[in-house]
């Protein structure tokens, strides 16, 4: 896996772009399209991110850091998917409606501003996996580079690694509301709750967690290998979930498995695993 290569092969794909508005999560594959976009259309790039309750505020924050750190211009902008009630019914498809909202406010900032297209992070290794939102890309006509270069997760995380980005490896952090089990509303007092929780997991230590929102139940996810101490710490955990607002605390013993809520869904026969 030649860095080198990677890095031109996905530079090749950004240059002809001429300028870009970045849809900038503060993941991995969305900070090295910013970063190569920043290089490569220097003073043509301007990465945007998105603020609801769906995002925690600890990922936000570290998202402003890292685009500071890189030299970035970067602006934050007030997205309104909760306003919409197909996206609160939480359905299996409600990631179109939040990326509908997501990239129609950044069309608007990329008509008002002269700027020729709108990019995403995704990539090869999302084709095939349950992602209803990018029908709401194609409709908007978002190019994703990294998918035209052929880099999936592991040449993305190599080629981050060679440029030095600070989050290079940092596990996926999908929105609060992948959190809550299809079907359930999406409320900002849930999403709040789930924000809370995880914060004081991360708080005990726990880098890789999920709190799967049950109404009055929290199901806590973390890797097989950080099992052993989340139940050891089961007192702390049980009172700091409790004074968030959960009435019932528990531990998943399958541990962290990345979509563990797509279960329920089918796709071409097999579990969608997104």
């Amino acid at each position: 896996m030649d860095p080198t290569r990677l890095y031109d092969a996905l530079a090749a794909e950004i240059r002809p772009l001429e300028s870009a508005v970045v849809a900038y999560s503060g993941g991995v594959d969305s900070t090295l399209v910013m970063a190569v976009c920043h290089r490569e259309l220097p003073g043509r790039t301007l990465a945007v991110t998105a603020v609801s309750p769906s995002v925690s505020r600890r990922e936000l924050e570290a998202a402003g850091r890292i685009a500071a750190s890189l030299g970035v211009p970067h602006r934050l902008v007030d997205t309104h998917e909760l306003d919409n009630p197909e996206y609160r019914a939480n359905a299996p498809n409600r990631c179109y409606f939040c990326k509908s909202e997501l990239f129609g406010t950044l069309e608007a900032i990329r008509a008002a501003e002269g700027f020729r297209v709108i990019v995403d992070g995704y990539n090869r290794d999302d084709v095939g996996d349950w992602r209803p939102g990018v029908k709401a890309g194609e409709e908007h006509h978002v190019v994703s580079p990294l998918k035209r270069a052929g880099l999936g997760k592991a040449e993305i995380r190599e080629l981050a690694r060679w440029l030095g980005l600070p989050n290079w490896d940092k596990p996926a952090a999908p929105c609060l509301a992948s959190r809550i089990p299809y079907f359930t509303a999406v409320t900002v007092e849930g999403l709040r709750q789930i924000e809370a929780a995880e914060d004081a997991l991360h708080d005990l230590g726990f880098g890789v967690v999920r709190v799967r929102h049950h109404r009055d139940l929290a199901r806590i996810e973390v890797p097989v290998e950080d099992l052993p101490r989340l139940v050891a710490l089961g007192p702390r955990v049980e009172a700091a979930l409790r004074a968030v607002g959960y009435r019932y605390v528990t531990v998943d013993l399958g541990g962290f498995r990345s979509g563990s809520l797509n279960r329920v869904l089918e796709v071409n026969g097999g579990a969608v695993n997104a």
